[in-house]
């Protein structure tokens, strides 16, 4: 099914209602989304959730056929967070703008896959606004943040989890994800997660396989920087052995040696690390906002920090 203006704006008209106060958004202060999607750990797991979302050939060549990812890597990194920490942190007019402002974009979106792909024949068409793309992104976001977390900062209980999942339909409601085609609980989630991880519904296309060398800084010139290759390795270790194979990725006894001792080490420094340089700028903006205060220059300064490492990453 294709998301229809009017159907957003139905799924707009539940997110309001359920909001108690509109300057903290959807989500607001005390509640479980803002305490976890505020740690910076969480973007250890952004290459993760871009793969298991390129897998998707949907995803694939819409990006592929009208993105302008390979020319302005930096430029769509930017963009695309700038929507969703509005979505995330913003108030509740800024949520509401951003998701308009993605689906009217989403709507000029729409092609043809051009090749056969998994149980996708050539011809098959896509878009941006289909329904069960969208709800693949979206739970790639929603399992990948607690993946994250507890690979930086240890387990979650099992209570943290289901409310973080719960708070997750309200950010699904932004792209008129209906409540009844989401599972009711995280178990119900998580459980069909992996069934879809090992579903042929996901299958690596050559534009996702290219895209993929492409983030982590493989520009095919030998100039690739160790924090790209770093978070390939990161990202490797956090896909399902079916897609690794299908990327392409190594994962021999060399990366799982390194994967083990790199993450062991990020975890143990991130803990030391000042919360003030641990949340994210867009939560220390938002908290500042529901206290009347105005923008941190703080904020904006690690801001620039957080897209100077995405650059590094990419080789861009």
């Amino acid at each position: 099914m294709i998301v229809s203006r009017a159907d957003l704006e139905q799924s707009l008209a539940r997110v309001t209602a359920a909001v108690r106060d509109p300057r903290g958004g959807i989500h607001g202060r005390g509640s479980t989304a803002w305490r976890l999607q505020r740690e910076a750990a969480v973007f250890l797991g952004g290459g993760r959730a871009v793969l298991l979302q390129l897998a998707h050939p949907f995803v694939a060549y819409a990006i592929d056929q009208h993105s302008k990812t390979r020319s302005d890597v930096l430029g769509r990194f930017q963009r695309t967070f700038a929507n969703v920490f509005a979505m995330s942190f913003g108030d509740l007019d800024q949520a509401l703008t951003a998701a308009r402002r993605v689906h009217a974009v989403h709507t000029r979106i729409t092609g043809t896959i051009p090749d056969d792909v998994g149980p996708y024949p050539a011809g098959t068409t896509y878009a941006a606004n289909d329904t069960d793309a969208q709800r693949w992104v979206h739970a790639t976001l929603v399992h990948g943040a607690v993946q994250s977390y507890e690979l930086v900062l240890g387990t979650l209980p099992a209570a943290v989890k289901e409310a973080y999942y719960q708070d997750g339909k309200q950010f699904a409601r932004l792209f008129a994800i209906r409540e009844d085609a989401m599972p009711p609980t995280w178990a119900a989630f998580d459980l069909e997660f992996e069934r879809t991880l090992a579903s042929p519904m996901l299958t690596v296309s050559e534009p996702a396989r290219a895209m993929s060398r492409f983030l982590f800084g493989d520009h095919g010139d030998g100039k690739r920087g160790a924090v790209g290759r770093w978070l390939e390795l990161v990202t490797t270790g956090l896909l399902p052995e079916r897609l690794r194979q299908q990327y392409g990725l190594a994962w021999g006894l060399r990366e799982r040696a390194a994967f083990t001792a790199s993450v062991g080490a990020f975890s143990a420094a991130y803990r030391l690390i000042p919360r003030r340089l641990r949340v994210v700028p867009a939560y220390v903006d938002a908290e500042r906002r529901i206290a009347g205060r105005g923008p941190s220059a703080f904020a904006r300064f690690m801001e620039r920090r957080l897209f100077a490492l995405a650059s590094l990453a990419t080789g861009t």
